[in-house]
């Protein structure tokens, strides 16, 4: 008869990074966490992973019973591992990230008495975070900071017609610094990805803006995975 084996004593997390691009602003998707440890602080959406759930599954599980939030895609980009992380023994967590265009039809409420409330914060003004969560979000900030530089994620984050202007403004906000007008929109528009839809901006009091729409077909058949920004 084989000796049984010891079991593992690690458990594992999941924390949700959740970027939104609204009114100029970069935001964060914060929790106020409704249970010990950590009571009333602020902290990424985030729990522990299911016994027979996957992954991926948690994600989307927490995600949803925490902001109420659902059909979101998320990507895994990074693990946290260090040993005293969290005060009730070895917790490793792994982190998704998600940009999402914000607009008002993306209401917030928690479904679970673990948070109680869910809210957009500006990623300049953020409270002290519980946990490592600081250093979580931090590792996501700079993963599109990285990404922004190499693939099109700046139109997960604006509406689905919008301004030359605008998508500067996405780019200047996640970027954390100033770009020279004329040679963005020189650059932008040599990739042949933006459609010109032959509109303008409606219900503007300054002179309105050219409309454009990312076409995705096009970014798919000239540059495959990558474009160089």
């Amino acid at each position: 008869m084989k000796e049984s084996l010891p079991k593992f004593d690690s458990t594992f997390s999941i924390d949700c990074v959740v970027f939104g691009f609204d009114e100029g602003e970069l935001k964060i998707l914060l929790i106020e966490r409704n249970e010990e440890p950590f009571k009333d602080w602020w902290a990424l959406p985030g729990n522990i992973v299911g016994e027979r759930e996957s992954l991926d599954q948690s994600a989307s599980r927490i995600l949803r019973e925490l902001t109420g939030l659902t059909n979101i895609y998320m990507e895994q980009f990074y693990t946290f591992g260090d040993v005293n992380r969290h005060p009730q023994g070895r917790v490793v967590s792994i982190a998704y990230y998600a940009l999402l265009r914000l607009g008002g039809e993306k209401s917030l409420k928690p479904m679970s008495n673990y948070a109680k409330q869910a809210y957009w914060r500006n990623v300049k003004d953020l409270p002290k975070l519980a946990f490592d969560h600081q250093q979580i979000f931090e590792k996501g900030l700079e993963k599109i900071k990285r990404r922004i530089k190499h693939q099109p994620i700046a139109f997960e984050l604006l509406p689905e017609k919008f301004t030359l202007t605008q998508l500067q403004n996405v780019y200047e906000v996640i970027l954390n610094k100033k770009l020279d007008k004329r040679n963005f929109r020189k650059k932008m528009l040599s990739f042949g990805v933006l459609k010109d839809l032959e509109e303008k901006q409606q219900g503007v009091s300054f002179r309105a803006a050219t409309l454009y729409k990312f076409d995705k077909r096009k970014y798919a058949k000239l540059f495959g995975k990558e474009i160089s920004f």
